[in-house]
């Protein structure tokens, strides 16, 4: 059986990457593709224990090398248990969020030395590296405006969600270096258009992998 392909969805929170994970697994499924589709952190029990804990409002006095490390461990299960064995099945794993999530937000964000991040990362996933990248791209203003809006309706708003602007702006830059370094990986979408627009730019970029 052939291997998978691991395809991961980048950006800030309000870029709208649960919508287009959710939006492609169907498009995939509805073309007779076998999909499964993850989240970071979390994905498993484990990493769900470890979600409550990173983003729960009680933790602001977290170090930011503890934040780091959760992430991590939580990760480190996900590839293990889910993962792996999905992309050794011939699946494609949809995940929101994974490896440049750390380092856009814990190196470039917190300012941790990134050759350590790559490093302890490189450790939790194995050398996991997804077949490609797409960075739904938000100005931090805007996706923050997002997300206060979806709280007021309702949805989850935690600990990350709580920082200062500029902690976003810091963490869009980050993407930016990523994205220079990576061309060949990232796909950059303007996700400050409508759902469909987007929509149709996240199913042009995973033909990119041979599906359509």
């Amino acid at each position: 059986m052939a291997d998978g392909k691991l395809i991961t969805f980048e950006g800030p929170d309000g870029s709208g990457k649960t919508t287009q994970v959710t939006g492609l697994t169907e498009w995939l499924r509805g073309r007779g593709y076998r999909v499964l589709t993850g989240r970071e952190p979390g994905g498993t029990a484990i990493g769900d224990q470890v979600r409550e804990v990173v983003h729960s409002l009680k933790n602001t006095g977290m170090d930011s090398r503890t934040e780091f490390l959760l992430y991590a461990s939580s990760r480190a299960q996900l590839v293990a248990e889910i993962v792996r064995p999905a992309l050794a099945d011939g699946q494609i794993v949809l995940l929101d969020r994974f490896i440049d999530s750390t380092l856009a937000y814990q190196g470039y964000g917190r300012g941790l030395d990134l050759a350590t991040l790559r490093l302890i990362t490189n450790f939790a996933t194995g050398g996991l590296i997804p077949e490609l990248t797409i960075y739904l791209d938000v100005d931090a203003e805007t996706a923050l405006a997002r997300r206060k809006a979806s709280a007021e309706r309702g949805a989850e708003w935690n600990r990350m969600d709580a920082q200062a602007l500029e902690f976003y702006e810091r963490v869009r830059a980050g993407y930016e270096q990523l994205i220079g370094a990576e061309p060949g990986r990232f796909v950059r979408v303007n996700a400050g258009r409508g759902a469909q627009d987007v929509r149709a730019d996240v199913r042009a970029a995973v033909a990119r992998v041979g599906l359509q």
